[in-house]
């Protein structure tokens, strides 16, 4: 099993930007996608994007489009996440996530509906989360 280590949480104002990164450990890289989610307060837990380790293919949820970004370094076994014109609705528990195995949009998109413990299963390693909070 691989180990995830989130960092680069904090508090921003409105309109500002953080990067998020997740270092993993444990385990050859390359068979794994990687994926970010979040969770707000008496919510459920969100999918937010999620790249193939190859840096080959990305997704996003409708709701972070074109303003966040995800990103590898294989050679840093790192994955990032770049947020820009960050909103208060952003304020979250930002989890790192990885799955072994195949990932593909179809993948991606059940994943979007499915319970926080459903994609828990689905993405088998997860870090201890990191939090973001935007201030109005």
């Amino acid at each position: 099993q691989v180990q995830l280590v989130e960092s680069g949480g904090g508090l921003v104002q409105a309109g500002g930007s953080l990067r998020l990164s997740c270092v993993a450990s444990g385990r050859t890289f390359t068979s794994y996608a990687m994926g970010w989610f979040r969770q707000a307060p008496g919510k459920e837990r969100e999918f937010v994007t999620a790249i193939t380790w190859s840096g080959e293919n990305t997704w996003y949820a409708d709701t972070v489009k074109g303003r966040f970004t995800i990103s590898s370094d294989n050679d840093k076994n790192t994955v990032y996440l770049q947020i820009t014109s960050l909103k208060p609705e952003d304020t979250a528990v930002y989890y790192c996530a990885a799955r072994l195995g195949l990932i593909t949009g179809s993948v991606v998109e059940a994943v979007k509906t499915m319970t926080t413990s459903d994609q828990i299963k689905t993405f088998g390693s997860w870090g201890q989360g990191t939090q973001v909070t935007v201030s109005s």
